[in-house]
C-alpha cells in the first residue's frame, strides 16, 4: 500500500528540516525532499546570528547545537566612518546574550539526527502528493515559479564574501561591525566563549568582488586587517571563501492553490512559501534565518489551531500565515534596505547625517531598549 503523506516540504535546509519536526510533533505525516547536492565541494563557511525565540525554537527541537558551535554574543559594537558608534550590551537587558553565533553545518546536522529519528518525517528522494506542499528551497527556488508565484528582486549593487579567520587577540564574545566607505564588514565570534575565530562576512561593491576572491590568502587578511582597524590584531585566513550577490527580494504571492498552478485535479491540493524562498533582505542585520524560523514557527502554529474539520490545505489558514508574515517582515526590509542605501552614499551631508543619527541613537535610551528586545526576538 503507498504510504499517503499530510504534507511534502520541498527542501530539506535549516528551515525546511525545522518545520518538518514542528508538523510532526502533531501528528502530521511529512514528507521532506532534499534540494539536489551542491556541484562545489568546499567547507561550509556560514555562521548565522540567532536570537533569542530562534534559540528557544531550536531548543523545543532538541537541535540546539553545543557551546562550542553557538557563541553567545555578550556585545555588538557598530561603527560608522566618520566617529558615530553604537554599543548594544546584553547586561542592560538582563539576559546572558543578544544572540548566539551557530555554525551551519552544526545546526544542519542535528536538525538532521533529530530528522532521523522522527518517525512521522520521511526523507523522499522526490516530490510526492499531499495536500499541502510547503516551498523551503532557498532564494533560488524553482518550485516557486513552477506555482505562479513572480519572485520580486530588487538587487543591490554589492555581492557578500564570507570566510573564516584566526585572530590574535580572543574576540570576547563581541560581534563588530563596521560601516565602511566602500562595503559593510562584520566579524561574528566563533569556536565559543574565550575562542580567537571569527566568521566574516564582508559586503563590498560588485566590482571589487572578483579581484578580493583573487587575492593571495595574505594580501586578503591584510585588506580584512586594515578595513577592521587590526581590532583583533594579526589575522590568518583558515577557509576558503564564498561569494553571492545580495539582494532584497519578496514574492508577490505566498500561497495559492496547485490545481491554479496546472497540476491535475487528481493532485489537487494547496502550497505556500517559507524562508529565503518567499523573502530575502541584507544580511547587515543578521536576521535574514531568524525570519525564516518564524516563518516556519508561524505556519505550524496556523495549521496546529486550525478547526478540526478544517484541512491543513485550507487557502484560508494559509493566507492568514501569509497576512502576518508579510506584516512582520515590512518593518525589517525597511530598516535593512533603508541603512544600505545610506551608507551607499558617499557625499558628504549624508555621511555626516548617518553619523549624527548613529550618535543620537546611542543616547536614545528607551529607543535604543525597543530596537534591541526587537531584534533579540523578544517583545
Amino acid at each position: 500500500m503507498a504510504q499517503t503523506f499530510d504534507i511534502c516540504i520541498r527542501g530539506a535546509g535549516i528551515v525546511g528540516r525545522t518545520l518538518a519536526l514542528l508538523l510532526a510533533r502533531e501528528r502530521l505525516k511529512v514528507a521532506l525532499v532534499p534540494a539536489p547536492a551542491p556541484v562545489s565541494k568546499a567547507a561550509d563557511v556560514r555562521a548565522y546570528a540567532l536570537n533569542t525565540a530562534s534559540r528557544q525554537l531550536l531548543e523545543s527541537l532538541r537541535s540546539w547545537p553545543d557551546a562550542e558551535h553557538a557563541t553567545a554574543v555578550r556585545q555588538m559594537q557598530v561603527q560608522g566612518d566618520q566617529g558615530g558608534a553604537v554599543v548594544f550590551d546584553a547586561g542592560p537587558q538582563g539576559v546572558d546574550a543578544l544572540a548566539w553565533i551557530v555554525d551551519v553545518p552544526a545546526l544542519e546536522a542535528r536538525l538532521a539526527e533529530a530528522v532521523r529519528f522522527q518517525p512521522q518525517v520521511e526523507v523522499v528522494d522526490a516530490p510526492v502528493a499531499a495536500p499541502l506542499t510547503v516551498v523551503c528551497e532557498g532564494r533560488a527556488s524553482s518550485t516557486r515559479a513552477e506555482f505562479g508565484a513572480r519572485f520580486e528582486v530588487t538587487p543591490y549593487a554589492q555581492h557578500a564574501i564570507a570566510t573564516r579567520v584566526r585572530c590574535e587577540h580572543p574576540h570576547g564574545q563581541v560581534a563588530r561591525q563596521w560601516f565602511l566607505p566602500d562595503g559593510i564588514l562584520a566579524f561574528l565570534p566563533l569556536d565559543g566563549a574565550e575562542g580567537n575565530s571569527v566568521a566574516v562576512v564582508w559586503s563590498v561593491p560588485q566590482e571589487q568582488v572578483a579581484s578580493l576572491m583573487a587575492l593571495p590568502p595574505e594580501d586578503f587578511t591584510q585588506a580584512l586587517q586594515t578595513a577592521s582597524q587590526q581590532v583583533l590584531g594579526t589575522l590568518t585566513l583558515c577557509a576558503d571563501r564564498a561569494s553571492w550577490p545580495l539582494q532584497l527580494a519578496k514574492a508577490d504571492r505566498w500561497c495559492g492553490s496547485t490545481l491554479a498552478a496546472g497540476a491535475s485535479p487528481r493532485n489537487e491540493g494547496s502550497w505556500v512559501l517559507a524562508g529565503d524562498a518567499a523573502h530575502n533582505v541584507h544580511p547587515l542585520a543578521g536576521q535574514g534565518l531568524n525570519l525564516g524560523l518564524a516563518d516556519v514557527q508561524a505556519l505550524a502554529e496556523v495549521l496546529r489551531t486550525r478547526d478540526y474539520w478544517r484541512s491543513v490545505a485550507d487557502l484560508r489558514l494559509l493566507r492568514r500565515y501569509e497576512r502576518e508574515r508579510k506584516a512582520a517582515l515590512v518593518a525589517m526590509g525597511l530598516a535593512t534596505d533603508g541603512l544600505q542605501q545610506l551608507f551607499a552614499r558617499q557625499e558628504a551631508p549624508w555621511q555626516a547625517l548617518r553619523n549624527w543619527g548613529m550618535k543620537g541613537f546611542e543616547r536614545s535610551g528607551p529607543l535604543k531598549d525597543f530596537v534591541t528586545r526587537r531584534a533579540m526576538g523578544m517583545r
